[in-house]
């Protein structure tokens, strides 16, 4: 890859000038197996996560790396800038060494670890609700159960509004500058509620970003890095689609007008 960038974004990671401008498709791509720019981008983002000492996050790849094991999604955006320059975007899924924050990563489409955030407020009005609930489950005298179950139905209730705060805090575009929250777009999916975790993936992350900053999507393709958490499900390095049940309500209407 190129190290001079002329495109001012510090998210954007120009090719090389030897890449072919004519190996560009017209439309936009969409597939497990890599489109070859795909396949540029994931490699080079591959050699990054190999050789990079920006933060320290536990893959299980290292037998002397300490922390909890948790491999992750990546995915890259091939993209063409109103310039006309052709890169690169890339994003992680969740969140990476505890942080939304990293360089050479897009951010995510809402930031629910901001200082200013009120989902940090909301959590820690959570955790009181728990420890007040442990604190009176572990008295010896009887006569808390009311008590806790009272506890135990407000904790319910804050987290699920807590929860369905944050699904509105999440707005999704597409090409045309149309906007959705999670809550429309899962409910026009007919779901009743947006699944855990969804808007987090990598995906909409790059695309969100590319329409932010008025780029044109070209391909995206997402890799599993590190081990699998629970099964063989995930192998490290391999490529997969987007995810059925969280990304593809998303990505369809983001995608809208492009595929």
């Amino acid at each position: 890859m190129s190290n001079k960038l002329i495109f001012k974004d510090k998210f954007f990671i120009p090719f090389d000038p030897a890449v072919n401008i004519h190996s560009v498709p017209d439309s936009f791509i969409l597939q497990q197996e890599p489109h070859p720019l795909a396949l540029l981008a994931a490699n080079d983002l591959k050699k990054y996560l190999k050789t990079q000492t920006d933060w320290d996050h536990n893959f299980g790849l290292y037998p002397s790396q300490k922390g909890a094991i948790i491999g992750k999604m990546f995915g890259v955006l091939a993209v063409k800038t109103r310039q006309n320059e052709i890169g690169y975007l890339a994003a992680f899924s969740g969140k990476l060494a505890g942080s939304n924050d990293h360089l050479k990563f897009v951010p995510p489409v809402f930031d629910g670890l901001s200082d200013q955030s009120f989902v940090n407020d909301g959590m820690r009005a959570l955790t009181r609700l728990s420890t007040e609930i442990k604190d009176l489950e572990v008295r010896t005298p009887a006569g808390f159960e009311e008590q806790v179950e009272l506890l135990k139905s407000k904790r319910k209730n804050h987290s699920n509004s807590l929860q369905h705060q944050i699904f509105d805090h999440y707005f999704f575009l597409n090409q045309s500058g149309e906007k959705k929250s999670l809550t429309e777009i899962f409910k026009k999916a007919s779901y009743k509620n947006p699944p855990s975790g969804a808007g987090e993936c990598a995906g909409p992350k790059l695309l969100q970003y590319a329409f932010l900053h008025q780029m044109k999507p070209i391909t995206l393709t997402e890799f599993w890095w590190g081990l699998s958490p629970k099964s063989d499900q995930w192998k490290h390095g391999h490529f997969y689609p987007c995810c059925k049940e969280k990304c593809e309500p998303i990505l369809s209407h983001m995608l809208s007008g492009l595929i």
